[in-house]
């Protein structure tokens, strides 16, 4: 089954399946009941978001080398244990279940 990745707020097509919210911090002044009905997402998972540090780090990051650096840490810290299971658990359900990563 098919797994997306789309941004924040994106308009949701017609057959796209469960929303996972894979962001830091949730939307600024939206409430909570209202992330679904406003195509956030439907699950938030911040435990897959990078770190506030690294989120830091790609804000100021310009050129490829410095992007290159940012997704080996990040690659490095969706290998912590938390973030593994999770990651074990979504391939999983890829095979049963359509759904989107809302970053």
């Amino acid at each position: 089954m098919a797994i997306s990745v789309v941004r924040l707020g994106t308009p949701r097509h017609p057959r796209e399946g469960l929303r996972l919210g894979t962001v830091r911090r949730p939307p600024r002044g939206v409430p909570k009941a209202e992330f679904a009905e406003r195509d956030f997402y439907d699950v938030w998972l911040p435990e897959l978001s990078p770190s506030q540090k690294l989120v830091s780090f790609a804000l100021e990051s310009y050129d490829a080398k410095s992007w290159k650096t940012f997704e080996r840490k990040y690659r490095a810290e969706l290998k912590a244990p938390e973030s593994a299971r999770l990651l074990d658990l979504l391939a999983a359900l890829s095979h049963q279940t359509d759904f989107s990563v809302g970053c």
